[in-house]
């Protein structure tokens, strides 16, 4: 592993569902997914080297940049395209330059996990203010996810998607932590948080130390 490098997210996504897709191209500053289309997300510190990590995956695959984004700690990357083939060249093109191997990125861990049922008209009005993707309505159940590394909001909320018929608010993959808000019936809310474990829970990685909150 590169001893400067600390490779935080590296996360596939095989199939892109329609409202994460349509969430991605509302608040990416690129070239927007599709729906179907595979993904993937890398996340790094310090966050220069992520320019990088981006021209050697444009010069030697077709995949397409969504989102780039440099901060001073970390920097992230989402690459996306129709053929699997390619998202998963780019991302051994990037482990290449990093010179590691998929097992060095960090392991997902969730920091929190808020579970709140029937929620007030005026809490609605606050959550759908900030809010990029769907809405949320009186006496719906909302969740909210922490997790860290802050790329993998993003494979929660598509996994979520995938097992239940939830509604996406807002997805945040970068910064010190990431972030899903999901809205939508109590019950299927629960689905979508046993799916949203088991991904995060399986994902293999280096131990992830830190101390885990769920409401």
């Amino acid at each position: 592993m590169a001893s400067n490098i600390d490779l935080r997210t590296f996360s596939y996504i095989d199939i892109l569902q329609p409202q994460l897709a349509s969430f991605l191209a509302t608040v990416s500053k690129g070239f927007h997914p599709l729906e179907y289309q595979a993904s993937l997300f890398i996340e790094i510190a310090p966050g220069m080297m992520i320019n990088v990590i981006t021209d050697a995956i444009l010069k030697n695959t077709d995949v397409i940049p969504s989102m780039q984004i440099v901060e001073r700690a970390y920097g992230m990357l989402e690459v996306h395209h129709t053929d699997q083939g390619q998202v998963k060249e780019a991302g051994r093109v990037a482990l290449d330059i990093l010179g590691m191997k998929m097992e060095d990125r960090l392991k997902p861990r969730i920091v929190s996990g808020q579970v709140i049922t029937g929620i007030d008209n005026y809490q609605t009005h606050l959550l759908n203010r900030m809010r990029h993707g769907a809405y949320i309505v009186a006496q719906q159940t909302l969740y909210i996810l922490e997790v860290h590394p802050a790329g993998y909001a993003a494979i929660a909320a598509n996994e979520a998607e995938k097992a239940s018929p939830i509604n996406v608010m807002e997805v945040r993959t970068f910064g010190a932590y990431g972030r899903v808000y999901l809205s939508g019936m109590e019950d299927d809310i629960k689905e979508a948080v046993k799916a949203i474990e088991h991904v995060l829970e399986s994902t293999e990685g280096r131990h992830n130390p830190g101390h885990s909150l769920v409401y």
